[in-house]
Order: structure tokens, then C-alpha cells, then sequence
């Protein structure tokens, strides 16, 4: 794929930030995210009526006024302590791809859809640079491509579909968009508990592959696990067999760390639109004398995780008591990621309201994340139909070797299939 890029410009909100909100600090949660870019591109047809020209004109514009809202994005990071809100901008690039997004889409390889990036940023060191950058690239045939690359600095996976969703409400002038809210610092101030070094991406020697689990593969590795437990997810089952198969690749102890959006597993539960970094993990080990795994057990034990880590932590990290809460949760957590224990980690982004994101000419007909997240890491996104799961994992060179030959994921699970299938 030929890709031409054919501006690249500074855009900034449409209104000053008031003097008041210049300084944003992080809160604790904003402290501990890695110090990188998280990656979205989303894929759109052709429509009919608007020209490029006038769809680039509409698409900066609204993401102006959408940044007057979102004031801390065009801001910049620093002593990694505070944004300083000075409307500094966001980088926007627009590009021209040779080919038509049929015929990219046909092969959806990472090397090819990387390029739509700006600048190459997904999953890099975000350090002195700017905290969003959006390439908006157009195909022959008229369809288009929007990325975004966002600093983890400014929030999780939830606030990064929110503000693209919230853009996409103020281009098509639906009338749709929240209003974000922003002081989550004063519930979770940095300062109360020591935070270690910043976490930054080690892209290294990793593969990133491309798994598609459809509803009738999900159906069968539910019915296998419900034999022993009850109400299976997909997100549970789909990641339980991630889980086996990559850990296999390595052998010994290992240990999954399951990453959850906190706003509605608190007590009380937070609203959607709160911006930030509002997720948090809770950690199911595989002891190396368990031997193989058994899905409905493995299933079973992220269950019983989960609730206790509902119960115990999270239903006090309203209170008083969060960071106490936190230190417990986080000494538990080290003790079974120990020494010589392999740690995967998982993120699922079903459920956000990524194909619902419109900028009046449709919704989007595909989208993905970037390649090479981190060693060992999943992130799982919903089909365009909603009911499979697209998974993209990322292991070092050689584990990927033997993970991509597993037959029992191999069973269930489809290797990069063309989107464009799925649609026909």
C-alpha cells in the first residue's frame, strides 16, 4: 500500500481554556498507566454527498470545538505530575492512499494498516510529545480511515472511544455528546500512595496476530465451560483460551492479569463520560504443579477473582479507605506474579461503543487497534456484528511461532480473516 501524506497541521480548540482549569493533575490511576500511545483506527465506505475536501473541512472543525470541551488534551505533560493546559494543539495529519480500501482490507496485515498511524506513534513513548495525534487518510475509491494515537497519560481504552464518539457527535451535529468530566484527581489524588518507576513500551522482538472468534466458535466454548460453571461470558471464555494456549508456549508458573473498567464495578458506580484512567486489574495464577489448564475450571477461578476483587477492594475505593484498598491489592497481586512467573496480560474493549462512532456518513465498517502492544498482552475487541471477538495478541517472536500453530486455538479461532467478509 502506497500512502502519501499530504498535510500535517496543529490543530487546537476552538475556545481558550479558562485560567482556572489551566493546571490538570493526574490522579493516582493517570500516574500508573504506561507512558505511551494507545491506537484506534476505524474504517469507513464510501458515501455519497460530501467530497474529501469538504469532509476535511468538517472533521477539523469539529474536532476544535470538540477540544474546547476535552481542554486537557491540547495540553502538555508536565514533570509527569500535571498537564499544563495551554491549548498547544493536536497533531492532525491527512493522507492519500493508492488503493482502494477493499483491496487493503482484503489483506489486513500489520506492516500495511500500521502506516495509517501518525507518525508511526502507536504504542510509543509518549515523553515531550504531543498527547493526541490524528491521521485521516482517503482511499481511491472514497472511502476513508480515521486514527487516533492518545496518550495513556490522558485516560484508558473507555475515554479514548468517548472522545472519538464525542467528536464524531459534534461533526454530524447530532447533538449526542457528553459533556466529559474530569476530577477524578480529587477522588484519587497521586500523592497518597508512592508510585513506582513510569512503565514505558518495550516494543523489542514481538509479533502482534489478528484472531477472530465468530458467535458459533464463542457458542462452543461456552457450551464446554458451562458444564462447570454458570453464565459463561465471551469475554471469560475467549480469554481463558488465550490464556492456556500462550502460557503453554513458556511452561511453568504463570499468571493471567485481567484489566477491568473500574467505573462500574465501583460503589457507588461512576458515570461512563467520567475521563481518566479508570481501570485496574485483578490477577488469576496458574501454578506450574496445575499442569495443563481446564477452561471451565480456569473460567471458574476468573470468576471467583473477579468477585473478590469487587467485594474486598474495589467497593472501597470510594471511600476513605482506597488507598489502603490499593497497597493491599497491589502487595497480593506481586506475591502471585513473583519471581520466574510469566505474566499475560488482557484487556477487553467490547462493550464501548466503537462501531456506533458516526460522523455522518455512517458508521464504521471495521476497526482495530495498533500492532506490537507490549509483550504478552490481548486486547479484545467486539465484531462489527457484535456477537464474536477480534483479538489481537502480542508475545515475543518465538512463543508467537509456537501460539500461532496451537490446534486447540486453531479450533475455535480464525487467523486474520478479511473484515470484508464478515460484512458480506
Amino acid at each position: 500500500m502506497e500512502l502519501e501524506i499530504v498535510s500535517r497541521e496543529i490543530i487546537k480548540p476552538s475556545s481558550p481554556t479558562p485560567s482556572h482549569l489551566r493546571t490538570f493533575n493526574f490522579c493516582y490511576f493517570d500516574k500508573m498507566a504506561g507512558r505511551m500511545y494507545v491506537p484506534v483506527v476505524l474504517f469507513y465506505n464510501p458515501a455519497a454527498g460530501a467530497c474529501a475536501v469538504e469532509k476535511s473541512n468538517l472533521l477539523k472543525k469539529s474536532l476544535s470545538e470538540t477540544l474546547a470541551l476535552y481542554y486537557p488534551f491540547a495540553g502538555r505533560v508536565v514533570d509527569a505530575k500535571y498537564i499544563d493546559c495551554t491549548d498547544e494543539g493536536v497533531t492532525y495529519l491527512e493522507a492519500k492512499i493508492h488503493a482502494k480500501l477493499s483491496e487493503v482490507l482484503r489483506n489486513p496485515d500489520n506492516e500495511t494498516l500500521d502506516l495509517l498511524f501518525a507518525d508511526n506513534l502507536q504504542w510509543e513513548d509518549t515523553n515531550l510529545s504531543t498527547l493526541l495525534a490524528v491521521q485521516v487518510s482517503y482511499f481511491e475509491c472514497g472511502g476513508m480511515a480515521i486514527s487516533m494515537c492518545m496518550s495513556h497519560k490522558l485516560g484508558d481504552a473507555a475515554t479514548l472511544i468517548t472522545f472519538i464518539k464525542d467528536w464524531a457527535a459534534m461533526a454530524s451535529n447530532s447533538g449526542e455528546h457528553l459533556i466529559p468530566l474530569f476530577d477524578i484527581t480529587s477522588m484519587f489524588p497521586q500523592d497518597d500512595i508512592p508510585i513506582g518507576k513510569e512503565h514505558v513500551n518495550d516494543k523489542g522482538k514481538l509479533a502482534t496476530r489478528r484472531f477472530v472468534f465468530d458467535a458459533l466458535k464463542i457458542a462452543a466454548l461456552k457450551a464446554i465451560v458451562a458444564q462447570k460453571v454458570h453464565n459463561p461470558t465471551k469475554v471469560e471464555v475467549v480469554t481463558a483460551l488465550l490464556f492456556k494456549c500462550a502460557s503453554s508456549t513458556s511452561g511453568g508458573r504463570a499468571v493471567l492479569c485481567q484489566n477491568i473498567n473500574l467505573r462500574s464495578r465501583l460503589v457507588p458506580p461512576m458515570q461512563e463520560n467520567f475521563v481518566g484512567n479508570l481501570a485496574w486489574f485483578f490477577s488469576v495464577p496458574k501454578l506450574e504443579e496445575d499442569g495443563e489448564i481446564e477452561l471451565p475450571g480456569f473460567v471458574g477461578q476468573m470468576k471467583e477473582a473477579l468477585a473478590e476483587f469487587c467485594n474486598t477492594y474495589a467497593s472501597k475505593f470510594r471511600g476513605k479507605e482506597w488507598c489502603l484498598s490499593i497497597q493491599q491489592h497491589m502487595k497480593k497481586a506481586k506475591e502471585l506474579s513473583g519471581s520466574g512467573t510469566a505474566k499475560y496480560i488482557c484487556s477487553s474493549w467490547c462493550r464501548l461503543p466503537i462501531y456506533e462512532v458516526d460522523f455522518g456518513w455512517g458508521k464504521p465498517v471495521w476497526a482495530r487497534i495498533g500492532s506490537r502492544a507490549g509483550k504478552n498482552v490481548s486486547i479484545l475487541l467486539d465484531t462489527r456484528s457484535g456477537d464474536g471477538i477480534e483479538a489481537f495478541v502480542t508475545l515475543e517472536e518465538q512463543d508467537m511461532a509456537k501460539f500461532e500453530r496451537n490446534e486447540e486455538l486453531l479450533a475455535f479461532a480464525t487467523f486474520n480473516p478479511n473484515p470484508i467478509e464478515e460484512l458480506s
